[in-house]
């Protein structure tokens, strides 16, 4: 009697561990699925582009626009400069697309760069398959909006020793990446009105900028304001109109490009 109990005790747990085992995997399974079910559901609502008859996205002579691998190209594609820009969380990247003309008018090629999901995170190194779509533009400024913006100073930082990068440009958003030791230009513009750009990172990512990096507070502007995708949730309202903010904003960002190849100039002839 006593053999037989012993005998029990040794096969009874391992007849119950494939039933547990099968127990914690649908657990887990199911965990899953909810998570991604979850996920999906959060992504798809996101914010379109409000131009739905594509008008921004018409080419012409004077500013062409090609569609690339999940990039829209706007302005001279052998220009010598370009902008590849990151789009904000959960916005369509086409709603960029106003910006991009206005960037594109100063004499840059213009790139806004669809996103997975529409989250920058997925895809830090989209910026490559735009370069080596361009390989005649010379040098390039990395630039993003919002969730947008961090993501490119970290393709910055990752890219930090390469000569063709030039710049970041910061549009309602802070970096996370330390860049304060690299050779680069660095622009951050938001808008006063601006209520989802958290300030106290905005400080903070401000000591991990390059040397000499430049903030324009545009008065009247918010959050959404870069793009044209309508009003956004928590952000305060503008008093001026979107195409205002986003023309000022390529304003600022080709006088930053002027600067940063002056300097360089200047600096050639000094050596």
């Amino acid at each position: 009697m006593d053999a037989m109990h012993s005998r029990n005790d040794t096969f009874q747990p391992r007849r119950r561990w494939p039933r547990r085992l099968a127990w914690a995997l649908v657990t887990v399974a199911v965990i899953l699925f909810a998570g991604v079910a979850a996920f999906a559901i959060y992504a798809s609502d996101y914010y379109r582009d409000a131009d739905t008859t594509h008008k921004n996205l018409v080419s012409s002579a004077a500013l062409p626009v090609a569609q690339g691998d999940g990039y829209l190209a706007f302005g001279d594609p052998n220009a010598a400069t370009g902008i590849v820009l990151y789009p904000g969380a959960k916005v369509e990247y086409s709603a960029y697309a106003p910006l991009m003309r206005f960037v594109a008018e100063h004499g840059y090629l213009a790139v806004a760069v669809e996103m997975p999901f529409n989250f920058a995170f997925f895809d830090i190194d989209a910026a490559d398959r735009v370069r080596a779509a361009y390989p005649q533009v010379d040098t390039w400024w990395i630039g993003g909006h919002s969730l947008g913006g961090s993501m490119a100073a970290q393709y910055a930082a990752d890219h930090a020793d390469d000569v063709a990068i030039e710049g970041l440009v910061l549009l309602g958003a802070y970096t996370a990446s330390d860049l304060s030791d690299a050779d680069l230009g660095a622009v951050t513009v938001y808008g006063s009105n601006d209520l989802i750009l958290d300030r106290d990172k905005l400080a903070e990512g401000a000591t991990k900028l390059p040397e000499g990096a430049k903030t324009v507070v545009i008065e009247g502007g918010n959050h959404a304001g870069f793009g044209d995708y309508g009003p956004q949730k928590g952000d305060g309202e503008a008093t001026l109109p979107p195409d205002d903010q986003q023309k000022q904003t390529a304003d600022v960002l080709a006088a930053s490009i002027e600067d940063r190849e002056s300097h360089a100039k200047a600096s050639s002839a000094a050596a």
